[in-house]
C-alpha cells in the first residue's frame, strides 16, 4: 500500500491569496518586510520541500516493493539450498541438521491435544509430582512429619 502524499490546506490558500493580493498592487509592501516578492518566495519554498517529500515517499514505496520482492526471493532460494542438502546427504544426515532443518530422526509426532513430552518423560514427571505432594490434593508439598 502507497504512503499518502502530503497536500497543504495552508499553501493552497497562500496561493490564491497571493493571487488577489497581485491584483491589488503587484508591488505591493506593507512594511515590515510584508512584501508579496518574499511570501511568492516563501510559496514556492512551500511547493519544492511539499515536491520533494511526496517524490520521496514514491521513491521510498518503490524501495520497500523491492526490498519484499527480494525477501521472497531470499527465503525461496533459503528453502532450495536447505532441499538440495537434502537430495544429497538426506533428510536424516548430519549436514542435513548443520544446514538448519530437523533431520527425520529427531522430529516428533504428536496428535492433537497430546504432550510433546514423550512417554517415559511424561511418567517420571508425574511420579515426581505425587511423590513431591504426597498425596495434598492443594498440590503443596506435605509438612514434614516430627516423631
Amino acid at each position: 500500500m502507497a504512503r499518502r502524499k502530503r497536500t497543504s490546506k495552508v499553501l493552497e490558500k497562500a496561493e490564491r491569496r497571493l493571487a488577489s493580493m497581485t491584483s491589488i498592487d503587484p508591488n505591493l509592501d506593507l512594511g515590515n518586510s510584508l512584501t508579496l516578492a518574499r511570501f511568492s518566495t516563501l510559496i514556492e519554498t512551500m511547493q519544492t520541500k511539499e515536491n520533494a517529500y511526496n517524490t520521496t515517499l514514491s521513491t521510498l514505496d518503490k524501495l520497500y516493493r523491492e526490498m519484499l520482492e527480494t525477501e521472497r526471493e531470499l527465503a525461496d532460494m533459503a528453502e532450495h539450498m536447505l532441499l538440495g542438502v537434502a537430495t544429497r546427504y538426506g533428510k536424516s544426515s548430519i549436514e542435513y541438521g548443520m544446514a538448519g532443518g530437523v533431520p527425520k530422526n529427531q522430529r516428533r509426532k504428536t496428535l492433537r491435544g497430546e504432550s510433546p513430552i514423550p512417554n517415559s518423560e511424561q511418567a517420571i514427571a508425574t511420579a515426581n509430582n505425587s511423590a513431591s505432594t504426597n498425596g495434598n490434593k492443594n498440590g503443596k508439598p506435605a509438612a514434614p512429619t516430627l516423631a
